[in-house]
C-alpha cells in the first residue's frame, strides 16, 4: 500500500534554531517541511506565501503600535475678552481617538505609556495550543488525516510609548511620538504520524528597538467651546527594523477629519482617516464618549476600526496528492483580501495632582482577523508643563 511506503520512507529530523531574525524564524518554522507531498512548487509557494501574511499581521500590530490622540489630558485657548488662558474642556478627553479641541498655543504636553501583549489568535485560529494545522495528508472518505504537521507560535510584546505635543497657536498642534518595542518570537512545528508525534522545528528569538516614529499636526477649524471639527495627518517614519518586525520599512501618511460634540458633562468624538503607503491601503474610524465623573475624573468608552486593503487571509488550499491516489493534501497559505478589525477600549484619566493625570484602560478586539490577544492593559502618565 502507498500510505505503508510513505510511511517507511518518511525520515522525521528535528531541527533548531535560535537568535536568528523574526522574519528569519517565521521562515524556518514554515519552510521545515516533513511532510512528502510530491508537490515542491506548491509546498514552497504555500510556505513562503503564510510567512508572508504572517509577517504581515506581525508588521501591522507591533510596527503601528497603537498610539494615544494628540490632545488627550489638558487643553487651553487665550480668551481675550479676559486677557487670561482659560480650559476650554473639564473632560479629559479619549485615548485613541482624536478629539478637536487643541492642546493650547505655547502649551507643552509629555506622555509616558506602557502596555504588553500576548497574542494568542491568527485569523480566528488558535496560535499557541499546537492545533494550527500547516500540512495534512488525508485519506478520501477518512474524517482526519493520518499525517500532520502542526504549528505552535508564542508572540508577545511590551511597548513604552514617549510623547510630546506643543500648542504653536490656539488653533494648531503639532506632536511625536517614540515607541521603544521588544517583541520575543518562539515556537515549534510538530509532525504527528498515526498519532506518533516527533518534533520538527523549533525557534526563538527576541529583538528589541525603536519602532516607527509617529509625527502629526491638528488644526482646529471651527469651535464653539469643546464642539469643533478639526482636520489633521499623521507620518509614520520607517524608523524602525523592518527585518524584525519593528517597522512597516516604507513612510505612511494618513489625513484625517475630526470632530466633537461636548456638553456639561459628557462628550462624543468620532474621527475618519485614510493611510497610503506601507503594506495596504487603509481606511480608519473611531468613535469614543467621554463622561466627567468628578472634576478630576473622566471615564472614557471607545470603539475603533480598520480596513486594510490586499493584506491577505489565512485559508487552508486542499489538492490531490500528485502520486498517491485516494489521498488529498493541505496546505496553509492565504488569498489577497482585505481585513477588517474592530476594537473596544474603556478605562479612566485621573488627575492626580496638578497637571499630573494618571490613565487606565483596556482593550479587546471584536473581530478575529489578523493577530488577535485578549485584553490589552494600558498604562499612562501624562504631564502638561505649566506655562
Amino acid at each position: 500500500m502507498r500510505v505503508t511506503l510513505l510511511a517507511a520512507i518518511l525520515i522525521v529530523t528535528a531541527a533548531d534554531a535560535h537568535g536568528q531574525n523574526l522574519n528569519e524564524v517565521l521562515s524556518f518554522l514554515l519552510t521545515n517541511r516533513s511532510i512528502p507531498t510530491d508537490d515542491f512548487v506548491r509546498d514552497a509557494e504555500a510556505a513562503d506565501t503564510t510567512r508572508a501574511t504572517i509577517a504581515r499581521f506581525l508588521q501591522i500590530e507591533l510596527g503601528t503600535v497603537p498610539i494615544a490622540s494628540s490632545a488627550s489630558g489638558f487643553t487651553y485657548r487665550l480668551n481675550r475678552s479676559l486677557g487670561a488662558v482659560e480650559r476650554t474642556s473639564d473632560s479629559f478627553g479619549p485615548f485613541f481617538v482624536n478629539r478637536s479641541p487643541t492642546l493650547g498655543a505655547r502649551q507643552v504636553a509629555l506622555s509616558l505609556a506602557h502596555r504588553a501583549t500576548t497574542f494568542g489568535a491568527l485569523d480566528g485560529r488558535p496560535l499557541d495550543d499546537g492545533t494550527l494545522v500547516a500540512t495534512a495528508s488525508q485519506l478520501a472518505g477518512e474524517g482526519t488525516p493520518f499525517d500532520v504537521e502542526t504549528l505552535t507560535l508564542h508572540v508577545h510584546t511590551r511597548s513604552t510609548l514617549l510623547s510630546a505635543n506643543v500648542g504653536l497657536t490656539d488653533r494648531l498642534d503639532v506632536g511625536m511620538t517614540v515607541p521603544f518595542v521588544r517583541i520575543s518570537v518562539s515556537g515549534e512545528r510538530v509532525d504527528t504520524y498515526r498519532g506518533a508525534r516527533s518534533l520538527q522545528a523549533a525557534a526563538s528569538s527576541a529583538v528589541a528597538g525603536v519602532s516607527d516614529i509617529l509625527v502629526r499636526g491638528k488644526y482646529n477649524a471651527f469651535r464653539d467651546g469643546g464642539t469643533g471639527v478639526s482636520v489633521g495627518a499623521d507620518a509614520r517614519l520607517p524608523t524602525g527594523d523592518a527585518d524584525n518586525l519593528l517597522g512597516g520599512g516604507e513612510l505612511t501618511v494618513g489625513p484625517r477629519v475630526i470632530g466633537s460634540i461636548e456638553s456639561d458633562r459628557v462628550a462624543v468624538h468620532g474621527d475618519v482617516g485614510f493611510v497610503v503607503g506601507g503594506a495596504a491601503s487603509e481606511l480608519d474610524f473611531g468613535a469614543a464618549v467621554t463622561v466627567v465623573g468628578t472634576p478630576r475624573l473622566t471615564l472614557v468608552g471607545e470603539i475603533g476600526g480598520r480596513r486594510l486593503g490586499s493584506l491577505g487571509r489565512l485559508v487552508d488550499a486542499v489538492q490531490p496528492h500528485p502520486t498517491l491516489v485516494g489521498v488529498q493534501t493541505l496546505r496553509l497559505t492565504s488569498t489577497d483580501q482585505a481585513m477588517h478589525r474592530m476594537a473596544l477600549t474603556a478605562g479612566f484619566k485621573w488627575n492626580v495632582f496638578s497637571t499630573w493625570l494618571l490613565s487606565g484602560h483596556i482593550s479587546r478586539p471584536l473581530t478575529n482577523s489578523g493577530l488577535t490577544g485578549g485584553w490589552v492593559p494600558t498604562v499612562t502618565l501624562d504631564y502638561l508643563l505649566e506655562r
